[in-house]
């Protein structure tokens, strides 16, 4: 597979099943309505399992460009494939959201709480304040990306197998899986943790795009903050790494 298409397909599946579990919780008459932050948080982490395990064999699942940069200044993906990528995530996660809003479309025109129907797209924070979202958003993205750039993958060696190659197959996407889980349960809380511009802001341009009854506005004021918080946590853990290297 080619690695824009894996790009494209995990980011879509990474939202068709994170932002689709939200929309199970928030929207209006479903069977998971207000069932809890803990089901929001466990779909993410189920999310980005199955869209790493689709993607890594192919391009690395990055699925995040904040990854993606973090990476690149790293040395361990090349500068010149970061905006193929970037683009990759940013229209599977815009088809991805797109697949929520048919598949939860009959709860979305019953629905009349904007705020509900915003946040099965993209992030709002609890309380907004610029500087603190800013912080919150950087600090997710920096354990994400710090955690990732020390990820080892299994290995084996022994005479005469110089050509030897081991994986864990699915089960190496469960790190990643469990790493977001993790930062949603401690760090989510302030921000709803987009720890990934593609996310946030894929999902909402569609917000804006598509014909919602009662959908409100799509957070335009907020929205560079889930995009340059997690882009500097991901560059400021890539520093890290150098440095400590």
């Amino acid at each position: 597979m080619d690695p824009f298409i894996a790009e494209l397909i995990g980011t879509f599946v990474l939202l068709l099943l994170g932002n689709g579990v939200v929309a199970n919780v928030a929207l209006k008459d479903t069977f998971g309505n207000d069932s809890g932050w803990i089901v929001i948080t466990a779909g993410w982490g189920m999310a980005v399992f199955v869209g790493v395990t689709i993607a890594a064999e192919y391009s690395g699942a990055h699925l995040n460009p904040a990854v993606t940069l973090g990476l690149a200044m790293a040395g361990k993906f090349p500068w010149a494939d970061t905006a193929t990528y970037i683009a990759a995530q940013m229209l599977g996660a815009m088809l991805g959201t797109t697949a929520v809003w048919l598949s939860y479309r009959d709860h979305y025109n019953v629905t009349e709480d904007a705020g509900a129907i915003r946040g099965t797209f993209c992030n709002t924070p609890a309380i907004p304040n610029t500087v603190n979202n800013f912080i919150t958003e950087l600090i997710g993205t920096f354990v994400l990306v710090f955690a990732v750039l020390y990820f080892v993958p299994p290995s084996i060696s022994a005479e005469g197998m110089a050509n030897a190659k081991v994986g864990l197959g699915a089960i190496g996407a469960l790190p990643v899986a469990f790493l977001v889980f993790g930062i949603g349960l401690s760090l989510g809380g302030s921000t709803g943790y987009a720890i990934n511009p593609a996310r946030d802001l894929g999902p909402r341009i569609m917000h804006a795009i598509l014909p919602i009854p009662s959908k409100g506005d799509s957070g335009w004021g907020y929205s560079w903050i889930p995009v340059l918080g997690p882009i500097a946590g991901g560059l400021v853990a890539a520093g890290l790494f150098l440095a400590l290297s």
